[in-house]
């Protein structure tokens, strides 16, 4: 796998305080779905800030397709053209009047040619939706829109990267697998997504790869072996997941043989046949 930007020895410590990340080895690959999972105060964010540029490390260092990011002008706008992190809360991000105008601001200050950014705005609002809200107020958005706008402005800078902070948090289930629909489209078109999360069942279900903090550091691996390990889950202040105790659950009774996939959702648990 290539890995498209990474953290080498990396370590940061905010201003008169503890050091909240420390010798961090961690990549993200081309093509898989990551999850970032771990308890409030864990490093998920200085992580994915580290990762988006947002902050420099303290020790270490961060690299793009192999080479160390320079974090001048021309440097931070190649990292910001491969990585775009969306923050938890739309309204932290959104800030122009209307939906067009703010999905036109990244592509705009990268001085592309209007015709480039318009079809740049175009299909970052077919893909997240909303094409019909372009000329939305953001203030009049339910805060749903408001998640997928702040989205849409991200992907209007063509990121090869897309780390989302808890992008399903506030919204309902109808919203949330929505949400879901639309990344599965982003990442058909090539978009490798990284997504923090408290939900354990959704990372099993959703993720490729985890990335678990804990006290003792990063563990990292195919997300459903990771998760389905107890003693790691607790460390890092999360519950146990659904689909990996179920599995363990019809197996342990004979109801599902040791090479069949278990099921993910309780909708493919009501689909099993004896």
């Amino acid at each position: 796998m290539t890995v498209v930007v990474e953290l080498a020895g990396a370590g940061y410590a905010y201003e008169d305080g503890p050091a909240v990340l420390s010798g961090v080895d961690f990549g993200i690959e081309r093509g898989r779905a990551l999850v970032l999972l771990g308890r409030n105060g864990s490093g998920k964010t200085t992580l994915m800030r580290l990762l988006s540029g947002g902050l420099r490390p303290g020790t270490g260092e961060l690299r793009l397709d192999g080479e160390r990011v320079a974090y001048d002008r021309a440097g931070l706008t190649r990292l910001r053209t491969s990585v775009q992190l969306v923050v938890q809360d739309p309204d932290d991000q959104l800030f122009a009047a209307s939906v067009e105008q703010d999905v036109s601001f990244g592509p705009m200050n990268l001085g592309l040619a209007e015709a480039e950014v318009r079809a740049r705005v175009d299909a970052a609002l077919a893909a997240l939706d909303i094409t019909a809200l372009r000329d939305r107020p953001t203030h009049l958005l339910s805060y749903g829109q408001r998640k997928r706008a702040a989205i849409a402005g991200a992907v209007a800078m063509a990121p090869r990267v897309l780390i989302l902070d808890e992008p399903t948090a506030g919204l309902d289930p109808d919203g949330q697998e929505r949400l879901l629909d639309v990344l599965a489209g982003l990442r058909a078109d090539g978009t490798t997504v990284v997504m923090a999360t408290h939900d354990v069942d959704l990372a099993v279900r959703w993720a490729d790869d985890a990335a678990v903090l804990t006290p003792s550091g990063i563990r990292t691996g195919p997300a459903h072996g990771l998760l389905s390990d107890p003693e790691l889950l607790a460390s890092a202040g999360l519950r146990q997941a659904w689909s990996p105790a179920v599995t363990a659950f019809l197996r342990a009774r004979g109801l599902l043989s040791e090479h069949a996939p278990g099921p993910r959702t309780p909708e493919a648990l009501a689909g099993l046949r004896p």
